[in-house]
């Protein structure tokens, strides 16, 4: 029997379909049984399809600018010894 943890450790394969058969077999009867496994492989199809229909916008460069020094900051900041 698989477990909540054991499945959403493998839902990116399981949403990917790149398992054997037997395995989405098993995985699908767990996601037939649990009402929570269902709610997240629902929700996160549903969510997939919103993002694969939005075309890519592009950062206008002050943004991407902003982005990227925050980014970098950030980057900065996790590299200092914690005291």
């Amino acid at each position: 029997m698989v477990t909540c943890k054991q499945f959403l450790q493998e839902l990116n394969a399981y949403l990917d379909d790149t398992v054997d058969p037997e395995t989405k077999q098993h995985w699908q009867a767990h996601v037939d049984e649990c009402p929570n496994c269902f709610v997240i492989v629902d929700t996160t199809k549903k969510t997939l399809q919103v993002y694969k229909g939005i075309e890519p916008q592009t950062l206008p460069d002050d943004v991407r600018t902003r982005l990227w020094q925050a980014l970098e900051k950030k980057m900065a900041a996790k590299k200092q010894p914690q005291v």
